[in-house]
């Protein structure tokens, strides 16, 4: 799995809390005036009391976007539930996939007959894949693809979305994959704005 963050929104954590201010000002004021003398101090002590009270809309004007690769498909059918977001995916229609890579379950590599089972299947629809490939469509040999075949995918999610998401898939409970990559994804939104994030911790 790799996982990488390709943009996000310059000053994201200052933009948030001026969004904030500008809800709840008292007085009218000069917006960019307020924004550029924000301190750290203030950005600190505004989105900490917005995220306690959750006033979580005025972070929706933050946005990450992330690309992955060497995740399997059934990673992608969960991703792609979360909604509040937009997904540029590698097609299977279009692009050739022979000699897949494939995603092997940690429970499967500790078995030493499953995991020769489970790599002589991957061969097996690997060289069956080859084969339809030469008598019908491309858009209809993938159906013999299996949901371990690995993919590549661009993600751009809103902060407050992203929260909603490592709430849910930073969980024990969470898929061992999914979580894996929320977990990555975490790590790597904390670096650039923490803020928007220190509450939120991925299980162990």
């Amino acid at each position: 799995m790799r996982v990488v963050l390709l943009a996000y929104t310059p000053n994201a954590e200052r933009l948030c809390c001026a969004a904030a201010k500008l809800c709840h000002e008292k007085e009218e004021r000069d917006f960019m005036e307020m924004y550029e003398g924000l301190s750290d101090k203030h950005v600190r002590a505004v989105l900490r009391t917005v995220l306690k009270l959750g006033h979580e809309s005025v972070i929706e004007h933050a946005s990450f976007t992330f690309y992955i690769e060497g995740v399997s498909r059934a990673l992608t059918h969960q991703l792609v539930r979360h909604r509040i977001a937009s997904y540029s995916q590698q097609s299977q229609r279009h692009v050739t996939l022979k000699n897949f890579g494939y995603v092997v379950p940690d429970s499967i590599k500790e078995n030493e007959e499953l995991a020769k089972r489970y790599e002589d299947v991957m061969n097996y629809l690997a060289k069956e894949y080859d084969e339809f490939l030469k008598k019908v469509p491309k858009e209809d040999a993938r159906y013999v693809l299996p949901n371990a075949c690995t993919t590549k995918i661009v993600v751009t999610m809103n902060a407050r979305e992203l929260r909603h998401f490592f709430r849910l898939r930073c969980e024990k409970s969470a898929q061992w994959e999914i979580r894996k990559l929320a977990r990555e994804m975490l790590r790597l939104c904390k670096e650039v704005a923490p803020l928007l994030f220190e509450d939120i911790e991925c299980e162990d």
